[in-house]
């Protein structure tokens, strides 16, 4: 009997921290917020976003967020390496991009804290948070491929973003 206790401990020990964890964890999650991306219509949410970031809808008491996969086509990129919180793209240039483009928001990411947006890759087969490694500066494309080649065709015919290219994103929060 003395050979299993130390099992039995460890069985005992994680079923207690699974109760433990499930009785705390009663924050909502929620998944699948759904995107504002028309500057030019409320976006009915209980967050207050910043100018530079994608909105999106979210419920009252919600604490970690994330959205429905989307389309977006990147217009400026810029590498950062240990999160750098220097590294950005200024707001000057989301606003002129902004003007380009009124009905489809144009956003940008900063650093990740939790204030912040994070912006994952999700087109990919594996997805990876694009927020670690790079800052970038996009336009919001749509819900379909469809709608997306349509946008970047939009954005390349105004000769201002010679390296555009269209990503499947996933934004969202962690306030906890």
């Amino acid at each position: 009997m003395k050979q299993n206790a130390p099992l039995e401990f460890i069985i005992a020990g994680i079923l207690m921290t699974a109760v433990n964890t499930a009785a705390q964890s009663h924050r909502p999650v929620r998944h699948g917020g759904t995107i504002c991306g028309n500057p030019k219509v409320s976006c009915k949410t209980s967050v207050t976003f910043q100018s530079n970031d994608l909105p999106f809808q979210v419920d009252k008491n919600m604490v970690i967020v994330d959205t429905v996969p989307f389309y977006a086509v990147i217009l400026k990129s810029a590498a950062v390496k240990d999160d750098n919180c220097e590294v950005f793209i200024p707001e000057s240039d989301r606003l002129a991009a902004q003007a380009l483009f009124p009905d489809n928001k144009v956003f940008s990411s900063r650093c990740i804290d939790p204030e912040n947006l994070f912006y994952e890759e999700v087109g990919t087969r594996k997805p990876r948070m694009l927020s670690e490694t790079h800052r970038i500066m996009a336009v919001y494309a749509g819900k379909t491929l469809t709608e997306a080649k349509k946008m970047l065709e939009t954005v390349k015919a105004s000769g201002k973003y010679s390296g555009a290219n269209i990503r499947r994103l996933r934004t969202g929060f962690n306030g906890t």
